[in-house]
């Protein structure tokens, strides 16, 4: 089948663009759509920074980036969920998140693209909802399939929480006697605040100072963060996932790095995709301050392990 013929069997339209009422309303879709826009995230492509080398595209399982000219292109509202699945996969760190007037991502309408394509692809869009933990519409997904008599590739139930980057994992060891149990080492920190909206640049101990720039969850999943990485640095930590106002986070790495003059800058993140956001934010503050400094990246598995370390 045609995806036009998919469209209309199983979701009562065939375009947008020609308005076929849909088999549960009365009024023509793209109208409907018109009159429910919204405020919401959804992804922005900065052109200028984009290099057309399409990495994005296959981490978008519904479909709503396209190369077009030799740029990535967001070639409709509807698919996109907002959720970034494709940011950490943009080695220029193009695309980012905004808030703007769209029209509201539509269920319906990104399977109708996605069924085309095939199992795999129909698959890797029910992992991304449930990972994401967009229970809703994945609801939604599988109810959608099965009034069609289609297979629904996913076995594992939603996950409580988050990205691939709160996947589930049970790494525990086998407790110890308590004659057994280590010394607590000492702290190593050596100021306050440290969360990075509550960091002045202007705070006297950044001055000419080594700078750990760290993902909250690395602190907690390697067990030496004191001792091995802290030990002699000045600490900053941020979540690129979930914290707002990250546009405020570019502008306090830049002031470190010309107004307090920071000898180097190391950022941890952890291996999962949606962390990658925070080296990406201390590349493009590097960028543009008018001073050089060494970056190292470090990335730590979930079990503890250091994954690479690198100095770009």
């Amino acid at each position: 089948m045609t995806t036009q013929e998919i469209q209309r069997e199983f979701f009562g339209y065939l375009d947008l663009d020609q308005g076929i009422i849909p088999k549960n309303g009365y009024i023509g879709y793209k109208t409907a759509l018109r009159r429910m826009a919204m405020k919401r995230k959804i992804i922005h492509i900065d052109e200028d920074k984009c290099n057309g080398c399409g990495i994005c595209l296959p981490n978008c399982p519904e479909g709503a980036l396209k190369i077009i000219e030799d740029k990535a292109r967001l070639v409709s509202d509807l698919f996109c969920d907002g959720l970034g699945a494709c940011i950490g996969h943009c080695p220029e760190g193009a695309i980012t998140i905004l808030e703007r007037e769209a029209e509201p991502y539509d269920e319906r309408r990104v399977l109708a693209n996605i069924i085309p394509q095939g199992e795999a692809v129909i698959k890797a869009h029910l992992e991304h909802l449930r990972d994401h933990n967009e229970h809703g519409y994945l609801k939604e997904a599988v109810t959608l399939l099965k009034e069609k008599g289609l297979p629904v590739p996913i076995e594992k139930p939603p996950l409580p929480c988050g990205c691939p980057g709160s996947a589930e994992a049970d790494f525990r060891r086998g407790s110890r006697p308590a004659s057994q149990l280590p010394v607590a080492p000492q702290s190593e920190l050596s100021h306050w605040p440290i969360q990075f909206h509550l960091v002045s640049p202007q705070a006297p101990y950044f001055a000419g100072a080594d700078i750990l720039l760290a993902a909250d969850c690395v602190a907690y999943a390697l067990g030496g963060f004191h001792q091995d990485y802290l030990k002699g640095k000045r600490l900053i930590i941020g979540c690129p996932k979930l914290d707002q106002g990250q546009d405020i986070y570019f502008e306090k790495l830049v002031s470190l790095i010309d107004d307090a003059r920071i000898n180097t800058l190391t950022v941890m993140t952890m291996e999962v995709p949606c962390c990658t956001g925070l080296l990406n934010l201390a590349r493009q503050a590097a960028a543009k301050a008018q001073r050089r400094v060494p970056i190292k990246s470090l990335v730590v598995g979930i079990q503890g392990e250091i994954k690479s370390e690198t100095w770009l």
